[in-house]
């Protein structure tokens, strides 16, 4: 049955349905699992993956199904919602389904984004456990980041208290000789905390550490978090673990993890990380948890893990990548798979008429204000000027040789012809095109989707990825610039150019993946400009690298790792109900 999303807030509604949730051993009669595959945690379980995956290993595999979106913006375009929706299609249509989407960050869930549950009737269950940290994994990325931090902190101070000699004999370590200007690492901590962004340690006597400037990012933010979404298993995540520069020394050697012998640790910390949360769908079809967000400053994808379990064990599994086509999907397609093996059957671009119209050149929406009119009312106009948007992510995806459904996420207020403008334009540009309601029918409101996507899978594709390994990294982010992104060209700062060079005179560096970090807001590196921009160059500043991920990562424009806290932020209106113990106020 479908709520009515019109009277009852989200938690309103997973309140409801949560109360005929499967339990656990429900779930596991239900998908064949055997009693040890399932670790409870309340009224979800981890899934052991290794020990599912050894079962069902030679079993075919299911069909692969992305969900990606037009770029993002303050109007939103429920990529999670969507993913939720197609797994409910697909569930009425009778087809074994199941999905992953990724943990949300408690930053944006305390501040102006909330919750990555969905919404409406295309809801993840338990909305309150799922908003507030599941069953730890960021918490695990927490302490296991901060853990190598203080491994390197301690040992630049032993080093300075003591002569090699004593450092032999007290500490039994070698001397790193860590150039405390070179320190690649910083802290974390999963808020929005501008105020922790540049910091200083170590104040205080010889006893209170080494005094430095240092940092802090958003925990989803992390090496870890990328590692843990493209682990393939347990050993794969260990030898990550150990291969992570945290700093340089001062000849200019990295120093890793594995140096500061804490890799180990790091892998205790994580071991239970690495195995899938299963949950729900408020119609009650799997839906895993894995990994976590922020795809343009990190991989932003559901973990190799998940997919691996889910396209053995369902028909169907539906992935979902972070953000826009430009950020989500390209990394999707030019890293996640080429790590994974895996080739994906349909890439679903979900679109809202509304956003459409604000790449058009629509009014500024203001938090807290009624949509202007342009956003409620019939606009044909300003829409058509924003369906260039759609067509550059359609384009981006026909590049990957992917075939893809254009999912119009429909709001009450949108007209007839509208929707007619939307679906001849995607159909034109060689995408399927489907209308869904699911916000507000569920599984009924997105048949016509399930279809789509059903007949796309029976098509075979021609997937390819846009450069090889063998290219050197300023090509392979000029092609990225340009193919992707649609810019004239890359500009490199003095800096990144040195470090980019440097790199590419280095043959390991090869296998290395190119993870672009970009604003999401906009194609281009500059957040304000909607819609296609053209004649723009995209500036890159610096080139961090993730060793343990085994990523290079170009800087574009000015964004931070560590995002900030806005005026008027969800927590606000946050509580417990003191007599039952709920959570309400969670969006």
């Amino acid at each position: 049955m479908a709520y009515d999303a019109t009277k009852m807030k989200d938690w309103q509604i997973a309140e409801a349905a949560e109360a005929n949730m499967p339990t656990p051993e429900e779930w596991r009669e239900r998908l064949g699992l055997q009693k040890d595959e399932m670790l409870p945690y309340g009224r979800i379980s981890k899934l052991d993956f290794m020990k599912i995956f050894e079962r069902l290993k030679n079993r075919p595999d299911g069909k692969y199904v992305e969900v990606t979106a037009i770029t993002p913006t303050p109007l939103g375009e429920g990529k999670s919602t969507t993913t939720c929706g197609i797994i409910e299609g697909l569930g009425k249509r009778g087809l074994n389904v199941g999905g992953c989407i990724r943990q949300p960050s408690a930053g944006p869930t305390m501040n102006i984004k909330g919750t990555a549950a969905g919404g409406g009737n295309a809801l993840l269950i338990p909305m309150t456990e799922f908003s507030l940290g599941l069953t730890g994994d960021i918490n695990d990325i927490t302490n296991a980041h901060n853990l190598a931090m203080v491994a390197l902190t301690a040992r630049m101070q032993h080093e300075r208290n003591y002569d090699d000699e004593q450092l032999a004999r007290l500490t039994r370590m070698r001397r790193l000789d860590v150039d405390p200007t070179r320190v690649e690492m910083g802290w974390v901590i999963d808020y929005c905390a501008q105020a922790m962004r540049n910091i200083i340690i170590g104040m205080g006597g010889r006893q209170d550490g080494f005094m430095m400037q240092s940092r802090f990012g958003i925990t989803v933010s992390s090496e870890l978090m990328a590692i843990l979404a493209i682990a393939r298993d347990l050993a794969d995540l260990r030898e990550r673990l150990d291969n992570i520069t945290v700093a340089y020394d001062k000849k200019g050697k990295p120093v890793t993890t594995k140096d500061l012998e804490v890799g180990g640790a790091m892998t205790a910390w994580m071991r239970n990380a690495i195995n899938p949360t299963l949950c729900s769908t408020v119609e009650y079809q799997p839906l895993m948890v894995h990994a976590g967000p922020f795809a343009n400053i990190a991989v932003g994808q559901s973990s190799i893990i998940a997919d691996r379990i889910g396209l053995k064990m369902f028909d169907y599994h539906v992935t979902e990548s972070g953000f826009a086509a430009d950020i989500g999907f390209e990394k999707f397609w030019n890293v996640k798979c080429r790590y994974s093996g895996l080739k994906p059957h349909v890439s679903v671009l979900t679109t809202t008429i509304r956003a459409l119209k604000m790449h058009g050149g629509g009014p500024k929406v203001v938090a807290g204000l009624p949509l202007p009119d342009a956003y409620t009312k019939e606009d044909l106009g300003l829409l058509e000027a924003g369906l260039p948007n759609m067509l550059h992510h359609i384009n981006t995806i026909r590049t990957a040789g992917i075939n893809p459904v254009v999912c119009v996420n429909c709001f009450a207020t949108d007209t007839p012809a509208e929707i007619a403008l939307v679906r001849k334009a995607a159909e034109a540009a060689g995408a399927r095109c489907a209308v869904s309601t699911h916000w507000g029918d569920g599984g009924d409101g997105a048949l016509e989707l399930a279809d789509a996507i059903v007949d796309a899978c029976k098509e075979e594709n021609q997937f390819k990825f846009l450069y090889p390994m063998e290219m050197k990294l300023r090509e392979r982010v000029n092609n990225v610039a340009r193919v992707v992104y649609g810019a004239d060209g890359v500009s490199w700062s003095a800096e990144a150019e040195a470090k980019a060079k440097a790199f590419e005179a280095d043959p390991k560096y090869n296998e290395y993946a190119t993870m672009m970090v970009k604003t999401h807001l906009s194609l281009t590196h500059d957040p304000s400009l909607k819609g296609v921009p053209r004649g723009w160059k995209l500036p890159v500043r610096d080139v961090l690298i993730y060793s343990g991920a085994k990523f290079l990562c170009p800087v574009t424009g000015a964004i931070s790792l560590m995002p900030g806290t806005a005026s008027d932020p969800a927590f606000r209106k946050v509580d417990v109900d003191t007599a039952t113990g709920k959570v309400r106020g969670l969006f």
